[in-house]
């Protein structure tokens, strides 16, 4: 009794020592007396290929200036009493303090990576800690997954309310018939209706109607007679309290979805640090992004303390769309003053006649059709209508002469009825134009001007070539009729002779029903010229639509839509856009033949750097920062320039004193 005693007593000062802990932790907090959470970036690390760097001692390098005169680089500073810049050995910091750093995007993605870092004695067992992070892009605001840091009681008291909930649940029975009293029942319905106690051997089915015709209630009342109904309300208000007992077991869910599990990693002083990587799809005009945390610490499921919001860490995306020229590019047009058009109607002619009849087939729509084509052409704005030629066919059904002649009194039949047409429609359009009249009012003239415009006819006696390919394409003719076909087609050149042949082969009837009818046409070919135009051709420059799609497909960095439309053009943009998918050596064969810029030699000394040559890509640099100084500064944003920057100590002049130094 004793012992027991002594060890109850023991746990109550355990108990009691470590709730006392935990509330000093707490008032620290709250009171500013210890650390908070921290949003840092971790050492740097290059995303890029391994660079094959030939170090000198102290990082010097060697490289040659335009004038072929050798310069040596090497990371310095200034010395205090002398002033001169001498070499110096630089320590890199274990923790990095800089709130921003410069990402590069590539293929439309950047990787924003940071630490977020939480004090040991900020955490306790009897804890769960929640960090927010907001990402700000572009004035709009995205909370990304949380980061959660749970204690080892917190976590035991959550395992504690899912048994607790479970435990409920394991009372609610969903077997209802087990609240029946079935031994009573039985013994009833054995003693009172053996009738109905006969049923219990039977397999037959027993509706409700025999039940009740036997036993004189209906089943569902034997049921509740001999039901415990207070068990059963007892069950049933178990089952409307579930979600009630839920939020009362289980105060703080267990979260699986929606968090961040990267690399964890735990300082030797018990901090806990997690590597947080959000990747992200940049967009026209990005250029930073915003990362703040903010964070509440909760103790069940009441809140005890929430974490004041980090200063924020700014990423600097640098992005080689940012190298596009705007500059349009222009093709040059050749306008003729000629142009021609032409369609077809399918007119239908009565057998042998050329007359025609509106109501024969589809004429009524086919002439129309024609009709609303010549209205536009007469209207047109940009073309005047010269002549018009009318060619009508035959099917090869008859002789060559006889159809020719058809042919040729079909096409002048067309030529006198859309001649017609076109006479009345001018009248209408003159007289729509109105009139102008002298002042005393004697004489007048139409202002509107119609030229006039001639028909001629034309005969195709035969349409052979439009048959040889429908037979070619048919469906319906089979594979041996086809070669058939094809074989008469190249024997015989003699037209009549060919047809005479056709006509004794079986899929002759087909061609004759289904294919002749459709080689009875009539075409237009219509033959303009451009109005006010007087040379036969005139030589223009157009914006060249395709390539400034590719421009800006390269702005909006979609770099695949713009290696398509800008690689043929081997051009400065070309490259722009093979860098963008990582397609160096092309870039590189482009920019080593175009004229040296200074945004070419920059993205030279990009590619350099990314194809392991750190002399060329000095070289290359240092001149575009000659040619342009804000490249000394834009080199901080991409890391194929940032690391040689780093590695020999580049741009630590006045920008004022870049010859001296350069």
């Amino acid at each position: 009794m004793k012992n027991s005693t002594k060890i109850l007593i023991l746990t109550i000062i355990a108990l009691v020592a470590v709730s006392c802990a935990t509330q000093q932790k707490l008032k620290d907090l709250r009171e500013g007396n210890v650390g908070n959470v921290q949003l840092t970036l971790g050492n740097e690390v290059s995303n890029l290929p391994e660079m094959k760097v030939q170090q000198i001692t102290r990082d010097t390098l060697k490289i040659k200036d335009e004038d072929g005169s050798e310069i040596m680089i090497m990371k310095a500073i200034k010395d205090e009493e002398s002033g001169e810049m001498v070499a110096a050995d630089v320590l890199e910091a274990a923790t990095v303090t800089a709130r921003f750093r410069n990402v590069a995007e590539r293929q439309g993605k950047v990787d924003l990576s940071f630490l977020v870092t939480v004090p040991r004695h900020m955490m306790d067992s009897k804890w769960q800690l929640r960090f927010y992070p907001d990402m700000y892009i572009l004035g709009d605001s995205t909370r990304l997954d949380p980061v959660i840091i749970t204690g080892a009681l917190y976590r035991k008291s959550q395992l504690r309310g899912y048994q607790q909930y479970e435990r409920f649940l394991s009372k609610i029975i969903s077997d209802t018939t087990v609240f029946v009293n079935l031994d009573a029942l039985e013994i009833f319905l054995k003693r009172n209706i053996p009738e109905v106690y006969a049923f219990k051997s039977d397999s037959t089915f027993v509706s409700d109607e025999q039940f009740y015709s036997v036993y004189g209630v209906s089943e569902q009342d034997a049921v509740d007679h001999y039901t415990n109904k207070y068990a059963k309300r007892m069950n049933d208000r178990r089952k409307e309290r579930k979600n009630a007992m839920y939020r009362k077991y289980v105060k703080a869910p267990i979260v699986t979805e929606g968090l961040r599990l990267d690399t964890i990693i735990v300082n030797p002083n018990g901090d806990f640090v997690y590597n947080y990587v959000q990747t992200i799809n940049t967009r026209p005009k990005l250029r930073k992004v915003d990362i703040v945390l903010s964070g509440d610490i909760y103790e069940q499921d009441v809140r005890l303390y929430e974490v004041p919001r980090v200063e924020p860490l700014t990423f600097y995306i640098s992005s080689i769309s940012a190298f596009t020229d705007n500059t349009e590019r222009y093709l040059t047009k050749v306008i003729e003053r000629r142009a021609s058009a032409n369609t077809e109607c399918r007119i239908a002619f009565e057998l042998g006649k050329a007359d025609i009849k509106l109501e024969l087939a589809d004429n009524l729509h086919e002439i129309q059709k024609i009709k609303t084509t010549l209205a536009s052409l007469l209207n047109n704005e940009t073309f005047d209508l010269d002549s018009i030629v009318v060619s009508a066919t035959a099917s090869p059904e008859g002789s060559v002469q006889t159809n020719h002649k058809l042919s040729q009194r079909r096409s002048e039949s067309v030529s006198r009825y859309f001649d017609s047409f076109m006479k009345e429609y001018k009248d209408s359009i003159i007289i729509e134009g109105g009139v102008s009249m002298d002042l005393d009012g004697t004489s007048m003239e139409y202002t509107t001007k119609v030229q006039d415009i001639k028909f001629t006819p034309r005969s195709i006696p035969e349409n052979w070539d439009d048959l040889y390919t429908m037979v070619q394409y048919s469906s319906d003719l089979t594979e041996e009729g086809i070669e058939s076909f094809n074989k008469i087609f190249e024997e015989h050149k003699d037209l009549d002779k060919r047809e005479r042949t056709l006509a004794q082969q079986p899929y002759y009837k087909y061609m004759r029903d289904s294919l002749y009818p459709r080689l009875r046409t009539v075409k237009f070919n219509f033959f303009l010229h451009r109005k006010g135009m007087v040379k036969d051709t005139v030589h223009t420059t157009v914006i060249d639509s395709t390539y400034m799609r590719g421009v800006q497909a390269l702005r909006d960095m979609d770099y695949k839509t713009a290696v398509t439309l800008l690689g043929p053009y081997r051009d400065y943009n070309a490259a722009v856009a093979f860098m963008g998918v990582d397609r160096n050596m092309n870039a590189l064969d482009i920019l080593e033949k175009v004229e040296k810029t200074g945004p070419v030699n920059y993205l030279l000394a990009v590619l350099y750097s990314r194809t392991g040559d750190p002399v060329k890509a000095v070289e290359c640099y240092m001149r575009a920062c000659k040619e342009d100084p804000t490249y000394i500064h834009r080199g901080n944003l991409d890391p194929e320039i940032s690391v040689l920057i780093k590695t020999y100590g580049l741009n630590q002049q006045p920008e004022d004193d870049l010859d001296l130094y350069y």
